[in-house]
């Protein structure tokens, strides 16, 4: 079953551009490894170390690390689709990464990335941003779920699950890959989600829903007439990624628990009243659920009774509303969407980024 589900995730969701858009050289007298965009003259930059790191998977990914000593937070950026390195880390089966793409691949794939990061350059878990864009919201919220010290999540035209993409499903299916609807709620730091109305690639409802699940809700970014590749361009974009890392980064290591947070705190959590709450937290309850086979089929067996007893009507699954299903043809589009992001994180404030388009 596992080989079926990663072939059909391969088929369905990875496009990794070909031929890559960089080229990888070591240097001939000490071995330093440097990037050079495809098409461009080969620059050496003081500040940018690149690598290649092993996986757990046996394959070898490039990697790229920007140094900032003035800042004091580093982050972790997972591209999306239908584009490699450009800066940061990239996917095996990506540009000059080895091996080939799959969902498990990916999880391997920043795990390695962040092995670097505390391992060779010495960064605490706490200090750490998890960004995540479009398909890499699917690895950078597997790791989140596994750091419960992280610092803060950063979702950019984030998925539900890879199926949900291309059909109105409205259950996880066992074939499904990236099921970021049932991961969400396991995540206890701040999530800034962040999505364009007129996303052409994913839906805006996936970011909508995945906001709503959140249980440290910031205040999210809802780019209006922004589409799957240009948030970055809108000048909202990274006014308010520079208010969320500065949040972040006030936050006293005592109170980085969201549910320690005093009134007039600089984070911005959405709580609601009381009785939303109890809403909220039941579906947290019912989406977490879905990781449970048996658990699902116990509870629809008992509504099924239920049902039978009061001759009454009553859903049982979650609905996915306008969840559109997107042309392949702009797919291509990503390619030329995030070549600009480097420079605009480093204005941020951010140091050391370890992953990018």
């Amino acid at each position: 079953m596992g080989t079926a589900t990663s072939s059909m995730a391969a088929k369905l969701a990875f496009y990794p551009p070909n031929p890559p858009t960089y080229n990888v050289s070591a240097d001939e007298v000490t071995g330093k490894l440097h990037l050079s965009i495809r098409g461009h003259r080969p620059r050496r930059a003081v500040d940018v170390e690149v690598m290649k790191l092993p996986t757990n998977k046996g394959n070898e990914i490039v990697a790229m690390f920007v140094k900032n000593p003035s800042a004091s937070l580093t982050l972790l950026y997972s591209h999306g689709n239908a584009a490699d390195l450009g800066l940061m880390y990239d996917y095996s089966g990506y540009g000059q990464s080895s091996g080939k793409p799959s969902e498990q691949d990916t999880y391997a794939d920043i795990q390695a990335a962040y092995k670097c990061l505390k391992d060779k350059y010495g960064m605490k878990e706490e200090d750490i941003i998890l960004y995540g864009q479009s398909l890499g919201s699917g690895p950078a919220l597997e790791l989140a779920t596994h750091l419960p010290q992280l610092r803060a999540l950063v979702l950019h035209s984030p998925i539900l699950s890879g199926l949900r993409v291309m059909y109105p499903v409205t259950t996880s299916c066992w074939f499904d890959i990236y099921k970021n609807i049932d991961k969400i709620p396991l995540v206890n730091r701040p999530v800034l989600v962040i999505h364009g109305t007129d996303d052409e690639i994913v839906d805006f409802s996936h970011g909508k829903q995945l906001w709503k699940l959140c249980k440290d809700k910031y205040e999210p970014l809802w780019v209006e007439k922004g589409k799957h590749c240009d948030l970055e361009t809108f000048p909202q974009y990274l006014t308010h990624l520079q208010k969320f890392v500065s949040a972040v980064e006030k936050i006293p290591p005592q109170l980085r628990d969201a549910n320690n947070l005093p009134d007039g705190s600089p984070i911005v959590i959405h709580r609601g009243d009381k009785r939303s709450g109890v809403k909220e937290r039941s579906r947290r309850r019912v989406s977490a659920d879905h990781w449970d086979g048996k658990r699902r089929q116990k509870d629809k067996s008992s509504e099924e009774q239920r049902r039978q007893s009061t001759g009454g009507r009553a859903s049982v699954e979650r609905r996915d509303s306008n969840v559109k299903i997107p042309s392949r043809k702009s797919v291509d589009s990503s390619r030329n969407s995030l070549d600009r992001f480097g420079e605009m994180v480093r204005s941020v404030g951010l140091c050391n980024v370890d992953c990018l388009k």
